[in-house]
């Protein structure tokens, strides 16, 4: 008998206590190893539509529904008694007549009766009514996308204003599809399957039904409900997953549209399926890695021999240990050693009006990112990314400030994070690769030295490198050229346009601080147009206070109200600009009597206390509510950035990675957001609130 379980328990499970969380997962586990036992109360749901459910009793008062058929048992909810029989008495399990999919399908009767949809009226076009977004579609249009056949009426009859409410009792595939149509998208609907093919093996059935083949697949299910991406994974992904690439590939997308899941299933399959290859996962920070390793464990941690062989380390980690086994371990020179080298050297180099600013900037960016080591590689240099223009002469001037600065680390023994990764791509050439596959998340935040070091370590091999990020997140490192680099996206570059962590409005909002598209240096555009969330929720509060103190009450009355709703305290996050402001933030933390812990590198949320933090520390978090506080003016963006900005055409990258950070932050939220500021607020407020024409 197959064992199958449905995207919907998961969800349910989640929303249980701890104990009775427990006692659901034993009886769950009961059934997988022998559904027919004795002593198993199942009970027929006599009024429920689909004959197929039955009850199955955990406790006095909880009840697992579950679908069963000859050769199949799937867990479909579960909940207290009188709950669950009313979920099941509105749903039921059936093949969708045109494309061919298994679906869990609610019954459109009841939610008319419940008041959930408004009976079909038929009087003419009301003057003043908005326009029917779909009713130029006909039946066997909209039934090709998914959609029920009883509710096709109900979507030719949607609204801007009911649309979400009726897509909320639709499978997620016609979801989609009518979200993308309503955005003026023209999504092309999947190929119906045969009649003799299984409903359950179609792509929009894997997304919600999945087969369990042994205790420990559903022990993972069982255990992270909030975390269905283990094992219910969007078609769309799953293809990227699995496809075969002629090339380094990227994957784009905005935030909360799957990129990390992606690279971790990616990361899985490669090692699944290359029994002997050494795979490699990681990112540009600590704690992003650290992130990436908890969930790499959720999803393969029952297979040891596959687990074993997926390395999960932060870049900068990873150079370091390769340069220490290698050649021994380096001698970091840090940031305030080369602005003092630069400053001593450029004080001994006469004829020049450079800033210490330009010169920290073209030493960054220019001649230790690209490891330059000559005049006449610095001379030849291309400088993307580097608005300053600078002629022959001054190239010279320039590059003996520069020759100082390199023979001072030398006798200092000290090394940049650039050298210690040019070492190790010189290292690589003709040499054995540790790894035969890498996957970076994140990619966007790379510098030229490690895109480097990894186009080496890859050493041509086509499906060696895969890489995902968004642009619209670039938040640390200047533009620069991968195709220079070896690193040639173009055709093998997708974007993910289904949202599932940011509700409708927060991605709207959010979304109108960044251009509809953004590209690299190479012409690779990312459009932020198309892009779909695939649930509903509050419009997000943007307000202006007229003192520091009036914010906090207001954001700690608003983290209390979460708290009394029910959000969990480690579901909710506070972020500020940078160190300067977390003081404020802290106060609303305790105007709102909740204990909190400052997320950063090293430290990690923890439940019981709501995460506290820098813009910079909010990549790779997510959470229920979020805000944003203290966005005043000459905070966001931040004055002393402005400041140090030598030439106006400099100001652009200042203003876009601004934009970059605030957008990191709103988006962490999935259904709560508040941003604040105390006035005059940031001017990016403004733009939260306008519609983008």
């Amino acid at each position: 008998m197959e064992f199958r379980i449905a995207d919907t328990f998961t969800d349910s499970l989640g929303r249980l206590t701890t104990q009775e969380q427990k006692a659901v997962k034993m009886t769950a586990f009961d059934l997988q190893l022998n559904p027919s036992a004795p002593g198993f109360s199942f009970h027929k749901l006599d009024r429920a539509k689909d004959a197929n459910f039955w009850s199955v009793r955990v406790n006095a008062d909880i009840r697992l529904i579950v679908h069963r058929t000859a050769s199949s048992l799937l867990l479909a909810y579960v909940d207290h008694h009188d709950a669950a029989y009313k979920w099941a008495e509105r749903r039921k399990i059936e093949r969708h007549p045109t494309t061919g999919a298994m679906q869990l399908v609610e019954l459109r009767a009841l939610s008319v009766l419940r008041g959930e949809i408004e009976p079909r009226r038929h009087e003419e076009h009301e003057e003043g009514a908005k326009p029917k977004l779909f009713d130029n579609l006909r039946k066997f249009e909209l039934m090709a996308f998914g959609v029920p056949e009883e509710w096709v009426n109900d979507v030719r009859d949607a609204t801007e204003d009911t649309l979400f409410d009726v897509i909320a009792h639709l499978p997620q595939e016609a979801q989609e599809a009518l979200l993308k149509l309503a955005v003026g998208e023209k999504p092309t609907p999947a190929e119906p399957a045969p009649a003799e093919a299984d409903p359950f093996a179609h792509p929009d059935a894997q997304r919600r039904f999945r087969i369990l083949s042994n205790v420990e697949e559903l022990q993972r299910a069982l255990e992270y409900p909030w975390e269905k991406w283990a094992v219910f994974l969007h078609p769309s992904q799953a293809a990227l997953v699995e496809r075969r690439y002629s090339g380094p590939t990227r994957i784009s997308g905005s935030a909360g549209t799957g990129k990390t899941i992606v690279a971790l299933h990616r990361a899985a399959h490669l090692a699944r399926t290359n029994p002997e290859a050494r795979v490699l996962l990681t990112t540009f920070s600590k704690g992003l890695a650290n992130a990436l390793r908890v969930r790499l464990t959720t999803l393969i941690g029952n297979e040891p021999a596959v687990a074993a062989r997926v390395t999960v380390k932060a870049i900068a980690e990873l150079g370091r240990d390769l340069y220490t086994e290698r050649f021994g371990r380096p001698n970091i020179a840090a940031p305030p050693l080369i602005r003092t080298l630069l400053e001593t050297s450029a004080a001994a180099v006469p004829g020049h009006k450079f800033s210490a600013h330009f010169l920290y900037g073209e030493w960054t960016d220019v001649a230790d990112a690209w490891q330059l080591k000559s005049w006449e590689a610095y001379r030849d240099v291309s400088r993307l990314g580097r608005k300053t223009r600078l002629g022959g002469k001054q190239r010279e001037s320039v590059w003996a400030i520069f020759e100082r600065v390199r023979a001072g680390l030398a006798e200092r023994k000290a090394v940049t994070w650039a050298d210690v990764f040019g070492r190790l791509t010189e290292s690589l050439a003709g040499g054995e690769r540790p790894f035969d596959f890498a996957i970076v998340d994140e990619a966007q935040d790379l510098g030229v030295a490690e895109a480097r070091f990894l186009a080496a370590l890859a050493g041509g091999r086509p499906e060696g490198l895969f890489f995902t990020g968004d642009l619209g997140q670039r938040i640390f490192q200047q533009p620069f050229s991968w195709k220079a680099l070896g690193l040639d996206v173009r055709g093998r570059s997708f974007t993910l346009r289904v949202n599932y962590r940011t509700s409708h409005q927060i991605r709207l909002h959010a979304d109108r601080l960044l251009p509809a598209s953004v590209s690299d240096v190479d012409g690779n555009a990312e459009s932020r147009l198309g892009t779909v969330s695939m649930f509903d929720g509050p419009p997000p509060i943007v307000e202006a206070f007229a003192s520091p103190e009036k914010e906090q009450a207001a954001v700690g009355a608003w983290i209390a109200q979460r708290l009394r709703e029910g959000c969990q305290p480690h579901e909710i996050g506070v972020f500020v600009r940078s160190e300067g402001q977390l003081e404020r933030a802290r106060a609303a933390l305790k105007a709102a009597g909740a204990e909190s812990v400052e997320i950063s590198d090293k430290v990690e949320v923890t439940s019981g206390a709501v995460a506290l933090s820098t813009m910079h520390f909010a990549k790779g978090l997510e959470f229920k509510s979020a805000a944003v506080m203290a966005c005043d003016d000459q905070i966001v963006p931040l004055q002393e950035r402005i400041e140090s900005v030598s030439e106006d055409s400099d100001l652009e990258e200042v203003y876009d990675t601004e934009r970059h950070l605030l957008y990191v932050a709103c988006t962490r939220a999935r259904d709560h957001l508040l941003v604040s500021g105390v006035d005059p607020v940031s001017e990016f407020l403004d733009d939260l609130l306008k519609t983008r024409l």
